[in-house]
């Protein structure tokens, strides 16, 4: 078949196979384009899970009759006129593709009046044919109107799902831009019944109830603020606390610069962030949003514009998994933050010259971004070896002394089958697993050590030989100055070659080949260095367990009240290393009820 130049139509359907994957991708797009024209009130309703019926109402800025024509045409758009203005997109939408694309596959009608015209207009188009705009009745604002989805091209149609699983899909879209434009009211129908209605959220209390609407009650009633700035970057949202967890990632969503994204990186820096208080295969839940400079980031790296690439890609991960590493730590007894407590921390962080304007700092750079090191506070570690952990629970004693309305975990009244210790507060009974706190404890004191001086190693007798690609081992050497602060020695031997001759002492007795390679598979995404520093911990995390208080240890009363002082010191003391709530309480009128006290 000789080469030829495609007809348009056909050139529009085929990007419609990029842009338009299902209902929900035309719901987003007309959903964007209304949010960028300014719009405060979103009425969205669709028939047949969207396949019969897509309508979408704005209050926005409108079209005037001479720009109708031009909204149906591919590339025109009112979001960028050069490359500098794609380098730092601040809008929604920026590739005039969108309706276009879902003209070629459906019937579409579009309907619209500005604020300071006296006539509204509407234009029609079916299957890529165009009529010409005419007088219409509207009040103000844009009308899209998208029927039979997919009509002209039925084998598309024959991959869409059932009636049911299209609308939830257009539900889930809707609830991502709730929590991402909290200032828009939104209303979803699916067949003229309501599925959402979300009114504009103006006070604290009103966005966190937008929270429980779309997250749950549940979360919603388990969930901590971030407030985190630092230099070019901010970070705001709410974070679940580690007791509330799920078994697959349903419940993450992320927003740069308000655009809803599924991004591996920023995915990572929360599951990091969270990787000392959950248990394996557990995933956190959290709404968080951040804020960059447009330059900063690329929107442009993916079709749909679900995927985002960072300059400062790991720096902007750092940050982060710092920032929710710091709020984290204060699931401790006396800190945790209640769910109606909507105050933040707000932590500064001062940008480096990585970020510079004209800098000619490395992108792998991991400083530009990241707050201060981050240290346990409220506690005076000694500065005694991490393997030295003989150090008896009565040892603690020398905590200073604590007034009793200050103790968050109460006072100790006895020790429960040599495992739970038992103590009272002003609210009722403290419950205390003795193994748990101190693991927490412990591991907390292990790390603190650790990161006052650079890592110990030793010296292999033979140097371990691994057989990369030449890419994975620039990768790897163009970090030298991080390995070498873990502990490691890597040389390149040959091309495709790398000998590792020093390793961490942490790691003595660690398959280093295979971590190595769990490394390289990450090291691409600047999650590399996340793995050692996770393998040490887990070394760590394993000393601090074996060490702890045992089942059938039988404590005095002051190495009981010992214990809880420093768990109330330490960060994360919520949970152990393995996720497990380390304390519960029973308060004074569930003990009432559970003995029919006053009735």
């Amino acid at each position: 078949m000789p080469i030829r130049i495609l007809p348009s139509q056909l050139v529009d359907q085929i990007a419609a196979g990029e842009v338009i994957e299902r209902p929900a991708s035309v719901v987003k797009e007309l959903a964007e384009n209304a949010l960028d024209a300014g719009a405060t009130q979103l009425d969205i309703d669709i028939e047949q899970g969207g396949l019969g019926l897509i309508r979408v109402r704005d209050n926005g800025s409108g079209m005037s009759v001479d720009e109708l024509p031009l909204a149906i045409t591919r590339h025109a758009t009112s979001k960028i006129s050069t490359l500098d203005d794609l380098m730092q997109v601040t809008s929604l939408g920026f590739r005039g593709e969108a309706l276009p694309s879902i003209g070629s596959v459906s019937r579409l009608r579009i309907l619209s009046r500005r604020a300071q015209d006296s006539q509204a207009h509407e234009l029609l188009v079916d299957a890529g044919d165009v009529q010409a705009p005419r007088p219409a009745a509207h009040p103000g604002g844009t009308l899209i109107e998208v029927r039979e989805l997919f009509h002209s091209v039925p084998a598309r149609r024959k991959f869409m799902r059932a009636e049911a699983t299209e609308a939830g899909h257009v539900l889930r879209l809707v609830e991502r831009l709730a929590l991402a434009r909290m200032d828009v009211g939104f209303t979803l129908a699916h067949n003229g019944r309501q599925m959402l209605r979300c009114l504009p959220a103006a006070t604290e209390e009103q966005r966190l109830a937008r929270v429980a609407e779309v997250m749950g009650d549940e979360f919603a009633g388990a969930c901590m603020p971030v407030v985190v700035e630092g230099g070019p970057l901010s970070l705001r949202g709410w974070i679940s606390l580690p007791t509330f967890s799920r078994s697959q990632g349903d419940l993450t969503h992320w927003f740069v610069n308000g655009r809803a994204v599924r991004d591996r990186l920023l995915i990572n820096a929360a599951r990091v962030a969270y990787r000392d208080v959950l248990f394996n295969g557990r995933h956190p839940a959290y709404v968080l949003s951040l804020g960059i400079d447009p330059a900063e980031v690329d929107v442009n790296a993916h079709p749909q514009k679900q995927e985002v690439r960072f300059r400062e890609s790991r720096a902007v991960h750092d940050f982060i998994q710092r920032a929710l590493e710091r709020r984290l730590a204060d699931t401790r007894p006396g800190l945790q933050s209640s769910a109606g407590d909507t105050r933040g921390t707000v932590f500064a962080a001062q940008p480096s010259s990585t970020f510079a304007r004209g800098s000619s700092g490395s992108s792998g750079s991991s400083r530009g971004y990241a707050p201060a090191p981050l240290r346990p506070q409220g506690f005076a570690f000694e500065r005694s070896s991490p393997w030295q952990v003989g150090e008896a629970v009565a040892g603690a004693a020398a905590v200073d002394a604590v007034q009793p309305d200050d103790r968050p975990l109460g006072q100790a009244l006895a020790q429960l089958h040599g495992i739970y210790i038992l103590a009272q507060d002003a609210e009722g009974l403290v419950l205390v697993d003795a193994h748990a706190g101190h693991e927490r404890v412990l591991y907390e004191k292990f790390k603190a050590a650790q990161a006052e001086k650079p890592a110990d190693s030793q010296a292999l007798l033979e140097p371990l030989v691994l057989a990369l690609r030449e890419h994975e081992i620039d990768a790897l050497l163009q970090s030298g100055a991080d390995w070498e602060r873990a502990g490691f020695e890597l040389e390149r031997l040959a091309p495709g070659s790398l000998a590792v001759r020093r390793i961490p002492a942490t790691l003595g007795h660690s398959d280093i080949g295979a971590l190595l390679r769990e490394v390289v598979a990450g090291v691409l995404d600047d999650q590399g260095v996340h793995h050692i520093e996770g393998a040490e911990h887990q070394l760590l995390a394993t000393l601090a367990c074996r060490a702890a208080i045992h089942a059938h240890r039988r404590l005095t009363l002051p190495e009981m009240d010992a214990l809880l002082r420093q768990m109330e010191q330490t960060e994360r003391s919520a949970q152990c290393n393995h996720g497990r709530p380390t304390y519960a309480r029973v308060s004074l009128p569930e003990l009432d009820r559970l003995f029919l006290r006053g009735r």
